[in-house]
């Protein structure tokens, strides 16, 4: 099967990918049939010099079956030779590698944060009750020392009366 795909040159830390046309079989830095383009990813998005290509060769191997690699798709895209190829739904980018291994056996990071949730009203709960007790506890010196004050105040009044 053939592929359009980007094959790497350059020097240490200075990548400069060629746009190829090459076998499948054959590997990335290896063999090719025809270099179609050039990609520099160092050079900012906006200047020409990034990118070039030979487009009519371009369109002949894609017409001829030529599958383009997915960046060479987005490269293609950007210069409105084929559709900008749709974005890749990956779910597992957000979460870290360390943990992603962890998701295999079973212990997700989700679940674990559903875990929490659904902790987390058991706790509030046991904190009402125990705000609930502890304001009745509260509230029952105050009746007691209300109940005091009134017991107080009646017998200041059966004196009274008693003198009278």
């Amino acid at each position: 099967m053939l592929k359009l795909r980007l094959s790497m040159g350059g020097t240490k830390k200075r990548p400069v990918y060629k746009i190829v046309v090459a076998d499948s079989k054959f590997s990335r830095d290896g063999r090719f049939i025809e270099k179609l383009g050039f990609f520099n990813p160092l050079l900012p998005k906006e200047k020409q010099e990034r990118i070039g290509l030979e487009l009519e060769r371009i369109k002949y191997w894609l017409s001829q079956g030529a599958k383009p690699t997915i960046r060479v798709a987005r490269i293609l895209g950007e210069k409105q030779i084929i559709p900008m190829p749709e974005k890749g739904n990956n779910p597992q980018k957000a979460i870290p590698k360390k943990d992603r291994k962890k998701e295999d056996k079973g212990d997700t990071k989700e679940a674990k944060t559903e875990d929490k949730k659904a902790e987390a009203p058991k706790e509030e709960v046991k904190k009402e009750e125990t705000l609930k007790t502890e304001d009745k506890k509260a509230e029952a010196p105050k009746e007691e020392v209300k109940k005091e004050e009134t017991l107080k105040t009646e017998d200041k009044k059966a004196e009274a009366t008693k003198k009278e």
